[in-house]
């Protein structure tokens, strides 16, 4: 059903803007004055994912925390996976700060079509605020009041709150925690089931936002799209080199055997775009090909599914890198600096689903904390299945790195690979 979704609501992406073009080139009056009307149920659908943002992350981050610090309880080998996740995805968030800006000076946004889209899109000109210093940045990353917070989208001090709460859960007794998280997993289950609603009306609500962009912008809009799916594929896609080096450097794994444990998982994940439909490939690649125990692979895989997601940070900041360019938003040191903070905590207790599922929700908190507008998000979306495919294949490269260096350290001859039949 997703697939056939994505494939209408990028249809509709093009209907839309290409109707948007017809209607502005004819310079009617009453046709325009009606389009312009319709760009509001592009409003209203997007209004509809940004009411899910904040509950969705402060619960997916509260039960994110706590199962993580669960998990490390369970013995060493959890928590030393744990610190191979964070090692791995601060280098992610690391390569995509300085990686995006790089990217987009060698291959800046037609400035042209970015104003067309903002003047499509009804928004007024940015005017970036400046920057806080270093004692009011720090001060305000506690909130006084985390519902205000919420409420005004001050998005980073809900996240810092938000990893308190989830440590100090962790402190509670089982007979106390456990009920307080299953609440929490349920209203994440929740908005998640409000987000795919709101999906299978995506068709509609991108096309209307597509025709305000196509009669203000025309087809310029076309290039500034498909510079964002070079870019961020591209840039997404660079993790799984990094992830082949991790295994290859920290893990010590042979290039060649790596690779031909690694193959067979990518093609999985390109066909099903699903980290978790690639687990059990991955388990039996990791242990057969790798000779990885059975013990490690049992353990670290399904803890890498659930909490571990390497291409996040690259793909959600590479968004808003892209969204910042075509705003003029000018993102300095602190803002990126705070920008992979949020990205990191996100990727945590980030969903495991289809990228047009978790898009708005993984990114918009970013963008909030970064100061960059989010009104392109309801257009990038309808395109997240180009990217996502990569989200994919560079989450399980790093999964499978990930368990080849976290069994760096078992006792050596646990498991021999099994001899290929033939």
């Amino acid at each position: 059903m997703l697939k056939w979704l994505s494939i209408i609501t990028v249809l509709a992406l093009a209907s839309g803007v290409a109707a948007g073009a017809v209607v502005g080139a004819s310079g009617d009056v009453g046709l325009i004055g009606f389009t312009t009307e319709v760009e509001y149920i592009g409003a209203l659908w997007l209004n509809l994912l940004r009411m899910t943002v904040v509950p969705l992350v402060f619960s997916l981050l509260v039960v994110g925390i706590a199962s993580v610090a669960d998990a490390a309880s369970t013995g060493k080998l959890a928590a030393r996976s744990l610190m191979v996740f964070g090692v791995l995805l601060a280098s992610a968030a690391v390569f995509a700060c300085v990686g995006f800006p790089a990217v987009l000076a060698l291959w800046p946004v037609d400035q042209t079509a970015a104003s067309a889209f903002i003047a499509g899109a009804g928004e007024a000109p940015v005017t970036p605020a400046s920057p806080p210093t270093i004692g009011a940045w720090l001060a305000a990353l506690a909130p006084g009041n985390p519902i205000q917070a919420a409420a005004e989208g001050a998005i980073l001090p809900l996240v810092v709150f938000a990893l308190f709460f989830g440590f100090a859960a962790t402190r509670l007794p089982a007979t106390q925690r456990d009920p307080m998280v299953a609440v929490l997993r349920a209203i994440s289950e929740t908005m998640i089931v409000i987000v795919r609603w709101v999906l299978y009306a995506a068709p509609i609500g991108v096309f209307a936002l597509a025709l305000g962009v196509g009669l203000t912008a025309g087809i310029g809009i076309v290039g500034l799209i498909f510079q964002y799916i070079v870019i961020v594929s591209v840039l997404t896609a660079a993790i799984v080199p990094m992830a082949f080096l991790f295994a290859i450097v920290w893990g010590r794994a042979g290039i060649a055997r790596f690779t031909n444990a690694t193959v067979p998982v990518l093609a999985v994940a390109i066909s099903s775009r699903s980290s978790l439909a690639s687990l059990p490939l991955m388990v039996e690649r990791s242990r057969d090909a790798m000779g990885v125990s059975e013990r490690v692979a049992n353990i670290v895989l399904p803890l890498a599914v659930a909490v571990f997601r390497m291409t996040s940070p690259v793909a959600n900041l590479g968004v808003v890198f892209f969204c910042a360019a075509v705003f003029g938003v000018n993102l300095t040191p602190d803002k990126i600096v705070i920008g992979g903070f949020v990205a990191i905590a996100i990727s945590i207790g980030s969903v495991g689903l289809p990228g047009e599922i978790s898009f708005v929700a993984s990114v918009a908190p970013i963008c909030m904390a970064m100061g960059v507008p989010i009104e392109l998000l309801g257009i990038l979306v309808a395109v997240e299945s180009v990217p996502d495919i990569f989200r994919t294949v560079g989450n399980v490269s790093g999964d499978m790195a990930a368990t080849v260096i976290a069994a760096k350290r078992e006792p050596a001859g646990v498991a021999e690979p099994k001899p290929v039949s033939g």
